[in-house]
């Protein structure tokens, strides 16, 4: 990037002035090769750790650190230590999609994509991208990994599910820039993922290269509708995906065979080609996690190190050792898989983003008890409320049994379906029966819980038992979607599936999804059914006043989730 080109810092989306631009300037001048190779790097942080902290903002001199979500005394403690050992003000970062919580324990959950879909408000998908920046700001964030623009076609994915919008682009779009306005407003960069898109393969790739395999029209009046749009209302960065688009990769380089197709985080043509020439993309483009199978498999390690800044990004996520991966890069450039002019563009583009968050005039160390002040703030709180209360949506309902009430079905059993993988996913919420049952209780229900007991207990009792000992069933499913997990399907306790719906024509069933809303792919016979799509402080209170006829059931559901099936419908 010579002098011509460090005028396109001055235009969308960094619109830096004349003071930023001195700044980067000043700044970039004096800093050495291996500060350059330093800046491409953003690592990642689980604790407070000073040692490792003053190591990679001193001696590697990283450019960013993305922190998964702590306590909030040790994300400050964490940032601080890290700002006040670099030399050039640090990019922050985390998964801040479905609220504050993101970053921090002590922070908000609003609710997933999904749930913000659900509800049909783009105010909502406004304050959700305002709260996560005001949150995250306040520990010390300055950039988040959000919003997420993946369209949900494929119902198998096991891994946008309710990340996404849901499966209508134009709601993807108008969703997606509205968290990107309320974020950005508050001085935060948004990041716009997972160039080119997820959602049409059912793979996931961080195991597995995934494929988006349409075609360049259809992409261009779907994921590049949505990418279009959202770059137009100036978002500052892509994050791109392990993703290959094959069928815009022939397009544009005609020469390629299939064999030689990389995925989206490697590929030229698509960073440079697709990205920035064709939907004019002049900020900066980040890898996702470069630990991930999909990013692996296709490259040796040392040779997709340098390449992924070679062929367009300018930021490279993560390390799978930080160490042997710096000294890769460093050898790339020694061996002209990095070119000196590539580098030089990726760090103005790094230092032109940290000039627009004005990192270079803020004072960049939180104060925790500003921190105190604005975490899970009354008007934070009331937001989660609204969306759980609006996004709940009743997909199936059999005619009059609803709304419930301890006269007409005194005695419940409930039967809760999770899995301990919720614990380790995205901020999910684990142990929901234990919540659940308390609140039906003191509704004045009696409550059993279904626990098997010897082989063949589990069976349940006789038929006629079952009808004089229950008045009602309830179904709590609790199973999240996350990385690493193939598919998000019900798994049936043995013998013989004997939790299974077997007496939904003779008992009133009622199945509650707190999360995957495609479960009916599973139980298309139950009659009524109900998605949260994830669950925050207020969703069960909320729920519960829905079932017994307090509150209306508005939430519109943003996907199919009768999966396109004939009998999940009856």
């Amino acid at each position: 990037m010579g002098e011509v080109d460090i005028n396109r810092l001055r235009e969308k989306p960094f619109y830096l002035s004349e003071e930023d631009v001195k700044w980067v300037q000043a700044a970039f001048g004096q800093m050495t090769v291996q500060e350059k190779i330093g800046q491409l790097f953003f690592m990642v942080g689980y604790k407070q750790d000073e040692p490792f902290l003053k190591h990679i903002a001193q001696e590697i001199g990283i450019g960013g650190l993305m922190c998964r979500s702590m306590a909030k005394e040790e994300v400050v403690a964490t940032v601080a230590t890290l700002q006040r050992s670099a030399r050039i003000p640090l990019l922050i970062a985390a998964n801040l999609e479905a609220g504050g919580q993101g970053i921090t324990r002590d922070g908000t959950k609003i609710g997933s994509n999904m749930a913000i879909a659900a509800t049909g408000s783009s105010d909502l998908a406004y304050q959700l991208g305002k709260i996560c920046a005001v949150e995250g700001g306040s520990v010390g964030a300055n950039y988040a990994f959000a919003p997420v623009v993946d369209i949900d076609y494929n119902f198998r994915n096991p891994i946008t599910n309710t990340r996404t919008f849901g499966s209508s682009p134009q709601a993807v779009m108008e969703m997606g820039a509205a968290y990107v306005k309320g974020c950005q407003e508050q001085g935060m960069a948004a990041s716009v993922k997972h160039f080119p898109g997820d959602g049409v393969d059912e793979r996931d790739q961080h195991l597995v290269t995934s494929v988006n395999s349409l075609t360049p029209e259809a992409w261009d009046d779907t994921y590049g509708m949505v990418y279009r749009h959202l770059i137009e209302e100036g978002a500052k960065t892509v994050m791109v995906g392990h993703i290959a688009l094959p069928e815009y990769s022939k397009l544009l380089n005609p020469s390629l065979r299939d064999e030689e197709i990389l995925p989206a985080s490697l590929a030229s043509e698509l960073l440079d080609g697709l990205l920035r020439e064709r939907l004019g993309f002049n900020g900066l483009i980040i890898t996702d996690a470069t630990t991930m199978a999909g990013m692996n498999i296709p490259l040796p390690r040392n040779e997709l190190v340098p390449r992924a800044i070679e062929n367009g990004c300018d930021m490279f996520l993560f390390t799978k050792n930080l160490e042997e991966d710096v000294r890769f890069m460093k050898e790339g450039l020694e061996a002209g898989l990095l070119s000196p002019g590539r580098l030089d563009d990726a760090v103005l583009r790094i230092l032109g983003l940290k000039a627009s968050l004005k990192l270079h005039e803020r004072e960049n160390i939180p104060v925790l008890a500003e921190s105190s002040a604005v975490l899970r703030q009354d008007s934070h709180l009331e937001t989660a409320r609204a969306v759980a209360d609006q996004s709940i949506t009743l997909v199936k309902e059999e005619a009059g049994v609803l709304p419930l009430s301890p006269g007409r079905y005194p005695r419940v059993l409930l039967y809760d379906i999770e899995s301990e993988a919720n614990a380790l996913g995205y901020s999910k919420t684990n142990g929901l029966a234990a919540a659940f049952i308390p609140l039906l209780e003191n509704e004045g229900f009696k409550v059993t819980r279904f626990e098997p007991a010897g082989v063949y207990e589990g069976l349940q009792s006789s038929f006629t038992e079952m009808k004089e000992s229950y008045d009602l069933i309830l179904y709590l499913c609790n199973l999240a979607t996350k990385s690493n997990q193939t598919s998000v399907r019900i798994e049936w306790l043995n013998p013989m599936g004997l939790n299974v719906p077997n007496y939904i024509n003779s008992i009133p069933t009622l199945f509650i999804s707190t999360e995957n809303p495609y479960h009916l792919l599973d139980v298309p016979r139950v009659k009524t059914y109900i998605n949260t799509y994830g669950v925050n402080d207020y969703t069960l209170p909320q729920l519960l006043a829905k079932l017994m006829g307090r509150s209306q059931f508005t939430g519109k559901s943003p996907i199919d989730p009768f999966c396109g099936k004939w009998d999940t419908r009856l």
